[in-house]
């Protein structure tokens, strides 16, 4: 089927359609527009192509029901972290801590390292996005009349950000599709913390000697945490903590653990309300149905569109020719490096997905080198991740393509570094 007319069309309206997703930034159209009328017209041709050939039919049903519980178990999984993160900062959990950095009058360089090391951290529990822009508007806060500053702490934080997810199932997506596709368990990820530490602390050092060694004014804003603020996070905790314990001692889908973990946060949230209303005025109502509304829906359907495009694309017969070109002609390690550098120019989670879908015969360290390298390949660029896009859209043009690509080549040094690293600690 790649070889006909419609085969051809198909794969050319997926390029199109993701070349108006990389060109988001410029032409201001959301990127789930144009990849999920790509994903029907797409479907379109593999229903016409079907009838050509002996069961097509079955074969595009059991397709869409493959590619629908995919789905499914995604937007369910995120759509209850997103939840819970809009929750917190609705408490003023992510506001607080910004204001305490911005008081505590750091140098400089300190709060390059400091917004460095949080957003490595924070990411792996929060996603790389939510740190990105919680760190971002840190720097932004001290350092809005030094652009220079602004531009390399911010490349510092897509680095982190990204280097951080890479080792958490709730860190980033590709590290999530992972972990729910039953390749690696969720403790396997933690074999990368330190090639994922690596891949942030040596573009970092670079760095280092480009921010300036001055200390700026300390803010004076207080932000206190909303009643209840501190028990969310208790319970986002618990959450994951069910999550982890559906898949590891139950063997089920970790996203019905989140959905349970869900119901957590609407009793808490259910208490807040009636208790706020007795106790204060009725206008401060706690509403948990305002924080579903808020959730990322433009990047959850974007998912979706990634996910059928992808999936049909399998389906005419595309997906298996890249993987035996790759990962029988290239070998593993070569095509998980090169699937690392095509998710700075191509989003990760089409690429993930992809190999996902082509299931390579891996082992346990192949799989976890093409997790870190999805998820890490993406700093390359500002345009790589969503961190990095973001970042660019908040920075108030301080923090440009260019100024990003200035350091590509320290990022490509820990690229390299921490693809080493993991051969040395996890190689067999």
């Amino acid at each position: 089927m790649m070889g006909s007319g419609l085969g051809i069309a198909a794969l050319v309206i997926f390029v199109l359609a993701y070349g108006l997703v990389i060109a988001e930034e410029f032409i201001h159209l959301r990127k789930s527009k144009p990849v999920i009328f790509a994903a029907g017209v797409i479907w379109v041709f593999v229903g016409i192509l079907a009838k050509q050939v002996e069961n097509g039919n079955e074969i595009v049903s059991a397709a869409l029901d493959h590619n629908l519980l995919e789905y499914a178990a995604l937007l369910l999984f995120l759509l209850t972290a997103m939840i819970y993160v809009n929750a917190m900062t609705d408490r003023n959990i992510f506001e607080a801590l910004r204001s305490w950095l911005v008081r505590k009058g750091f140098s400089y360089r300190k709060l390059f390292w400091i917004t460095g090391f949080l957003a490595f951290f924070i990411s792996p529990i929060a996603d790389n996005l939510t740190t990105a822009l919680l760190m971002g508007a840190v720097v932004l806060a001290v350092g809005s009349d030094r652009p220079k500053f602004v531009a390399v702490a911010f490349v510092n934080i897509v680095v982190a950000a990204n280097a951080g997810g890479a080792f958490s199932p709730f860190g980033d997506i590709t590290t999530l599709m992972v972990w729910q596709s039953g390749h690696i368990d969720f403790f396997g990820f933690f074999a990368l913390f330190v090639p994922s530490l690596v891949n942030f602390l040596i573009p970092a050092a670079i760095m280092h000697f480009a921010v300036p060694n001055e200390t700026p004014p300390p803010g004076d804003e207080d932000v206190s945490i909303k009643r209840g603020g501190l028990i969310i996070c208790a319970l986002f905790m618990c959450t994951i903590i069910t999550a982890v314990s559906f898949e590891q001692l139950l063997h089920l889908p970790p996203f019905l653990g989140m959905m349970t973990g869900l119901s957590y946060l609407f009793f808490f949230s259910y208490y807040i309300k009636i208790t706020e209303r007795n106790v204060f005025d009725h206008t401060a109502e706690f509403n948990i149905f305002n924080k579903v509304a808020r959730a990322e829906w433009d990047t959850l359907l974007f998912f979706f569109g990634v996910i059928f495009c992808v999936g049909g694309l399998g389906t005419i017969g595309y997906l298996g020719y890249v993987s035996h070109f790759m990962y029988e002609g290239w070998g593993p390690t070569n095509a998980n490096i090169v699937a690392g550098l095509l998710s700075a120019v191509v989003d990760n989670i089409p690429v993930m997905f992809a190999i996902l879908s082509m299931s390579p015969d891996m082992d346990n360290y192949q799989w976890l080198l093409v997790t870190m390298t999805a998820g890490v390949g993406g700093s390359l660029l500002s345009v790589g991740s969503a961190a990095g896009v973001a970042l660019m859209g908040q920075s108030q043009g301080m923090y440009t393509f260019f100024s990003h690509m200035k350091w590509s080549w320290a990022i490509g040094l820990g690229y390299a570094g921490s693809i080493y690293t993991h051969y040395l600690i996890n190689g067999v």
